[in-house]
C-alpha cells in the first residue's frame, strides 16, 4: 500500500522535473535500449546479404501492426486509469485494467492467426519482391506467431507505466534487449540459421519480457488487480478505451502504411533502395522512441493532473516536456545528419548504392527531426486528457495526412529523391499544425 501511495505522491504532488525524470527517464532508458537492439538485429541481418535486410524491412509493417493493437488497448487504458486515480475511483480503475488486458490478449490471437494462414500475400502487398519473399515468409512466420507475447507486453507496457511504476516498465525492456542483443549472433550465426535465428531470437526476448510482467502482477506490485472476476465489459469503459485507443491504433496503422508505401516505391529501384529505407526507419527510430518513452512519463502526470484539477500543474508538465524533448530531438537530428555516411555504411556492408541512397535520406530526416519532441508532445497531451479525436488527428498528421500524399507525390516529380525527402517534408507540415492546436489547447487552460 505504500509503494502505491508513493506512485500517487508521484503523479500528483511531487515537483515537475522530479516527476518527469523518474517516470519518463526509467521507460525511456528501456526504449531506447529497445530500439538499439532492433537496430543490431538489423546489423547482424545486413550480414546475410540484401534479401534478408529487405525482408526484415517488409515484415516491419506487421510488427507494427501487432504494437498497435497492444497500444489500442493499453493506451487507451494508460489515458483513462491515472483521470480514475486522479478522482479516487479504486475500484473502476480495477475493471478497467483487467478488462482491457483480457481482450487486448484475445484480438491479438485472432489477428496473429489470421495473419499466419495469409501470410504470403500479406507480405507481397507490403512490398516483398520474389529474390526476398522467401527470407520474409521464414522470419515473418516465427515473428507473427511468437507477437502474442508482445501484445501482452505493449497493453502491460502501458498499465504500467499510467500507474507510475516507470521502473518495472525499464526492467522489462532492457531484459528482453539485452537477451535479443545476446541471441542474435547465436542463432543467426552460430546455430547458423540465418535469417530464422534473427526471430528466433526475438520471440525468446519477447517471452522473458512478458514472464517479468506477468511475475509483477502475481506478486500483488500493482496498484491494480486482474482477477478474472474483475472482468466486466461495458459500454463506458470500451468507449472510454476506444475513444483514445482507435486513434492510437490508426496512427500505427498508418506507420505501417508509411514503410509499405516507402517499400513499395523502393521496390520500382531494387532491393538495395529497399534495404537502405528499412536501415533508415530503424535508425531513425533510435530517437522517436526516446521521445516516445520519456512522454510515457508525461501522459500520466498530464492525465493524473487533469483529473484533479491541478491545471497549473499540467500548464508547468507542458511546459518543460516540450524544452526538455525539443533539445533531444535537435542534438540527435545533429547526429544524424552530420555522420549520415558513416552510420548507414554499417549497414551497407561495402554496396557504394545502398550507402549513398540511405546517408542521403538519413541527412535529411535528421534536420526535420528537430520538431519530432515538440508535435509529439501535443499529441501525447491530447490523448492524456482524454480528448481522442484531436489526439488521433495530430498523431495521424506525421504518417497520414502529412505524409501519404508526399509518399505518393513526390516519386513521380522528383523520382527517387521524392522517396528520401517525403517523411522530412511531412514532418515540417506536421510541425505547422501543432503550433495552431497548441494555441487554442493553452488559451482554454488559461480560461479554466
Amino acid at each position: 500500500m505504500n509503494g502505491q501511495n508513493n506512485k500517487i505522491e508521484l503523479l500528483g504532488r511531487a515537483p515537475i522535473p522530479k516527476a518527469l525524470l523518474s517516470l519518463g527517464v526509467p521507460i525511456m532508458i528501456g526504449m531506447l535500449i529497445n530500439a538499439l537492439y532492433n537496430l543490431v538485429d538489423a546489423y547482424f541481418v545486413s550480414g546475410l546479404g540484401e534479401g534478408p535486410m529487405g525482408a526484415v524491412s517488409v515484415v516491419f509493417p506487421l510488427g507494427q501492426v501487432i504494437v498497435g493493437l497492444g497500444l489500442m488497448f493499453g493506451g487507451g487504458a494508460a489515458s483513462y486509469l491515472p483521470r480514475l486515480l486522479g478522482r479516487g475511483e479504486k475500484d473502476s480503475a480495477n475493471r478497467v485494467a483487467s478488462t482491457v488486458l483480457y481482450t487486448s490478449i484475445a484480438v491479438g490471437a485472432l489477428f496473429i492467426t489470421f495473419t499466419a494462414f495469409f501470410m504470403e500475400p500479406i507480405l507481397n502487398l507490403l512490398g516483398a519482391t520474389n529474390s526476398i519473399m522467401p527470407y520474409a515468409l521464414t522470419y515473418g512466420r516465427i515473428y507473427i506467431i511468437s507477437s502474442i507475447f508482445n501484445i501482452f507486453n505493449v497493453t502491460m507496457n502501458n498499465i504500467v507505466a499510467s500507474e507510475g511504476a516507470a521502473k518495472t516498465t525499464m526492467c522489462a525492456l532492457l531484459l528482453g534487449a539485452f537477451l535479443n542483443l545476446g541471441l542474435d549472433p547465436v542463432f543467426i550465426h552460430g546455430f547458423g540459421l540465418g535469417i530464422a535465428g534473427a526471430a528466433i531470437a526475438t520471440a525468446i526476448s519477447q517471452f522473458v519480457c512478458a514472464a517479468v510482467y506477468l511475475s509483477y502482477i502475481l506478486l500483488g506490485k500493482s496498484t491494480f488487480t486482474y482477477h478474472i472476476r474483475e472482468f466486466k465489459p461495458s459500454k463506458k469503459i470500451f468507449a472510454e478505451i476506444l475513444k483514445i485507443g482507435i486513434p492510437t491504433l490508426t496512427f500505427q496503422l498508418l506507420t505501417s502504411l508509411c514503410v509499405t508505401l516507402t517499400n513499395r516505391a523502393a521496390k520500382e529501384y531494387g532491393d538495395t533502395a529497399i534495404a537502405a529505407m528499412g536501415a533508415v526507419t530503424r535508425i531513425t527510430s533510435m530517437g522517436t522512441l526516446v521521445v516516445f518513452g520519456f512522454l510515457k512519463g508525461f501522459q500520466p502526470i498530464a492525465g493524473f493532473s487533469y483529473g484533479a484539477k491541478k491545471y497549473d500543474r499540467l500548464r508547468k508538465a507542458i511546459q518543460i516536456s516540450v524544452l526538455w524533448s525539443t533539445i533531444f530531438c535537435v542534438l540527435t537530428g545533429l547526429f544524424f545528419s552530420l555522420f549520415s555516411t558513416q552510420i548507414i555504411s554499417q549497414f551497407a556492408k561495402g554496396n557504394t548504392e545502398m550507402v549513398s541512397i540511405g546517408s542521403k535520406a538519413l541527412f535529411a530526416n535528421g534536420f526535420s527531426f528537430f520538431l519530432f519532441g515538440f508535435y509529439t508532445v501535443y499529441s501525447s497531451l491530447f490523448l492524456a486528457l482524454g480528448k481522442g479525436g484531436k489526439g488521433f488527428f495530430l498523431g495521424a498528421c506525421r504518417q497520414g495526412f502529412c505524409f501519404v500524399p508526399m509518399i505518393l507525390l513526390l516519386p513521380k516529380i522528383c523520382g527517387i529523391d521524392g522517396i528520401l525527402y517525403a517523411q522530412p517534408v511531412a514532418d515540417v507540415l506536421c510541425a505547422v499544425l501543432t503550433v495552431f492546436m497548441a494555441l487554442q489547447v493553452h488559451r482554454k487552460l488559461r480560461r479554466i
